[in-house]
């Protein structure tokens, strides 16, 4: 269908004004070829933070259990896998901040510092404070779980030095670039958006298209909350690195495949819808999450449905950030790849 339509649409260039109004009028995707570019209409610098903190976590995650798959990083060795994650994830600092000034540059963003501050401290800051709260009410019971005070200046030393700096110097390199082109230019006032049918509203893509990532990882994420929640080593982790390929594979696809359906319904909003569909799936692990917590036959205290929900919280989080901004960046590609195929007055 996508070929037919640049066929068309090249088609449709290449006559003359009276055959192009005898043909029948234009609809589809290429109406919103002067909006399909317009920067997201809310929160763009949000977009950008959350997409490259989510690609910061995505490579973070993909190289760990590529680590642990070969044989360099293992369970039996008590918390080399933790501070593995830590030390990518800090490594990976200079590519958050590339991403995001990357796409706040295209967006024409002026307060690049403050994005750029955010991205190094949004997500790490709310897992750090959350850890905080957590430790201090383990401290309080006198639990052997609690982890010292030094411990937890030495991380946030880390933090502030290394990982904060890392992520100002990917966001320096990201500046100096050239912005990113698009094929098109936007115009000065925005296309109206049809009225859509129930199936095609965003709000019905975005809820519907975490179920097929979720279905692939399923079996996969089963295991894994075994051994997060039942103290199990978990060893397979070639098998890991296969679900989240396709994983990430899943999400792409589908939100793809969303994009261009909205795009064809002459909805030229597609950059907040792109990363809310793709990080769907995270809803979708925190639901499944809280039918797995009966199986934990836990003890009914405060502290440990704090604990569960409040580790799952943050789990299912990253999750949304990496998915959604795989999908968010795949679909940039196949916009720009599509729309640099037509011609257009």
């Amino acid at each position: 269908n996508l070929r037919r339509d640049i066929a068309g649409y090249n088609a449709m260039a290449a006559l003359t004004d009276e055959e192009k109004e005898e043909e029948a009028e234009e609809s589809g995707w290429k109406l919103v070829h002067a909006d399909v570019f317009r920067p997201p209409q809310n929160w763009p610098m949000a977009y950008c933070i959350m997409v490259g903190s989510g690609a910061q976590i995505g490579v973070c995650g993909f190289v760990t259990i590529l680590l642990a798959a070969v044989g360099f990083l293992s369970p039996a060795r008590r918390g080399s896998l933790m501070t593995s994650v830590l030390v990518f994830y800090m490594l990976c600092g200079c590519l958050a901040g590339y991403v995001s000034s990357r796409l706040y540059k295209s967006f024409r963003g002026r307060q690049w510092q403050l994005c750029t501050l955010f991205t190094a401290t949004g997500f790490p800051g709310l897992c750090f404070f959350t850890f905080i709260f957590f430790n201090t009410i383990l401290a309080f019971f006198r639990s052997t779980a609690s982890v010292p005070f030094l411990d937890l200046v030495i991380v946030a030393a880390m933090w502030c030095c290394v990982s904060i700096p890392l992520v100002f110097l990917g966001a320096y390199f990201g500046y100096k670039k050239e912005a990113i082109a698009f094929p098109t230019v936007t115009s000065t006032i925005a296309r109206a958006i049809p009225e859509q049918t129930t199936f095609m509203k965003p709000i019905t893509g975005i809820c519907l298209a975490g179920m097929v990532p979720f279905a692939a990882a399923y079996v996969e994420l089963f295991f894994i909350m075994t051994s997060l929640w039942m103290d199990q080593f978990y060893y397979v982790f070639w098998f890991t690195l296969g679900v989240y390929v396709i994983l990430l594979i899943t999400v792409a696809e589908v939100t793809v495949l969303l994009c261009y359906y909205q795009l064809c319904a002459e909805n030229h909003r597609w950059w907040w819808f792109t990363f809310l569909a793709s990080g769907s799936i995270a809803g979708y692990t925190f639901v499944y999450s809280a039918f797995w917590f009966k199986s934990l036959e836990a003890s009914r205290m405060l502290i440990t449905y704090l604990l569960y929900f409040g580790y799952m919280f943050l789990i299912s989080s990253a999750l949304f950030l990496v998915t959604g901004s795989m999908g968010a960046l795949v679909s940039l590609w196949f916009v720009r790849k599509i729309f640099s195929t037509i011609k257009v007055d």
